[in-house]
């Protein structure tokens, strides 16, 4: 069954251009390590919550934008794998974040339902 590295971060709209040529370098690391699909979604419709949401889940400032992603692995074993061998190439030093990783959330997520 596969695996999703899930990712939510604000990120600075003027950033936009800068965040989509990162998200493309590293789209491309990632399926080389074995990633099966990368998908970048940029903030179109993010609503505010009356109890919780996604800016505040990324404690959004103005002028930032919420981008969702995921990494689609065939199983655990090759997404941990692949981020091994992702963290010990050189290349991965490159990719400079055109955001505060320090609001970033993130996880992995075992599939319950995949059609």
């Amino acid at each position: 069954m596969s695996y999703i590295d899930g990712f939510v971060v604000p990120v600075p709209a003027a950033n936009k251009e800068a965040y989509r040529k990162v998200a493309l370098m590293g789209q491309t690391l990632f399926k080389e390590f074995g990633a099966v699909r990368v998908v970048e979604c940029w903030g179109d419709d993010v609503p505010d919550g009356k109890v919780t949401d996604f800016k505040g889940a990324v404690k959004a400032e103005a002028g930032e934008v919420v981008v969702f992603s995921w990494i689609e692995w065939p199983s655990k074993a090759v997404r941990d794998a692949g981020q091994k061998k992702m963290m010990e190439d050189p290349r991965m030093q490159e990719l400079m974040m055109p955001f505060d990783g320090k609001r970033m959330i993130y996880g992995g997520f075992e599939t319950l339902v995949d059609g």
